[in-house]
Formats: structure tokens, C-alpha cells, sequence
């Protein structure tokens, strides 16, 4: 899964994109995913952070380009500084760039990644069955539209 920063931009699967920002890839159809997105919406005071749904043509060729099974999408990902970050790493990088208190989850970086991960790959796998699943892909109120990159 380790990638040169940037490597994407010389990928021609992946459309060109705005990578200015910290760009957050979820699965919009998962009821728990999209609440996540929905909570770093509200409580990103300083608007840090872009969205994709992995459902989009982008977000599929993002998570194909990182060698990530775009068929279940079982893990968010957020792309800062041109690297990908998975499971519990993205997961706790995403909550770090909220401030405080939220950043205070960083100190779980502490416990060792082999066991975060499977934790984490636990929670993805059964996700559907803890929240569901919507009917159609994520829509962005039109607050938040300017945040997503279609």
C-alpha cells in the first residue's frame, strides 16, 4: 500500500483532482461511514478537510490506485500530503486534525497498529449489519456541497 506522495498524479486511472486539502474517501452508502463524515462536517471549524464517496469514478480509481478492494470499501482513507492513510491510522489522523478535544484519541496511536487494525477491520466488515445501509450514495447538504469533489 506504500506509494511515493503524489503518485496518483502520474496515474492515469485517477481523473485529476484538487489535492490542496486533506480529502477524506468514504463509503457513502454505509449509514456509519456517511455519520462520520457528517460529524468531521460539522465539527472541521476550519474547514480542513474535502470529501469523496469511494462509490465515485475518483474515489474508485483512489482506492484501486492503493491497491484497496473497491467492491466493499472497508476502509476510509484520507489522503494528506499526497500519502494515503488506512484503517485506524486514517481513522486517528482524521480525529487529530479536529482539534481538541478530538485529538486527544490521538494518544491511542500508543497501541501497536496489529492491534488497532484488526479492531478496526472488525467494526468495517460488520458495518453494515451495526448501521445499515442508505438506499442511494451520500448527498452533501448545500452548506457542505463546496467540500466535496465530485
Amino acid at each position: 500500500m506504500s506509494r511515493p506522495a503524489y503518485s496518483y498524479r502520474s496515474d492515469p486511472a485517477v481523473p485529476a483532482f484538487a489535492d490542496d486539502h486533506p480529502i477524506i474517501v468514504f463509503d457513502g452508502e454505509c449509514i456509519f461511514c456517511s455519520g462520520w463524515a457528517n460529524f468531521v462536517l460539522r465539527h472541521d471549524k476550519k474547514g480542513r478537510y474535502r470529501f469523496i464517496t469511494a462509490q465515485s469514478p475518483l474515489g474508485e480509481a483512489l482506492y484501486q490506485h492503493y491497491g484497496l478492494d473497491s467492491r466493499y470499501y472497508e476502509t476510509n482513507m484520507l489522503i494528506e500530503n499526497g500519502s494515503a492513510l488506512v484503517k485506524s491510522q486514517g481513522s486517528l489522523r482524521m480525529a487529530a486534525g479536529l482539534g481538541l478535544p478530538f485529538s486527544l484519541v490521538s494518544a491511542l496511536r500508543l497501541i501497536p497498529r496489529a492491534l488497532r487494525d484488526p479492531l478496526y477491520e472488525l467494526v468495517a466488515r460488520n458495518r453494515y449489519r451495526i448501521a445499515g445501509r442508505r438506499n442511494a450514495c451520500f448527498v452533501p447538504t448545500p452548506e457542505h456541497r463546496s467540500r466535496f469533489i465530485a
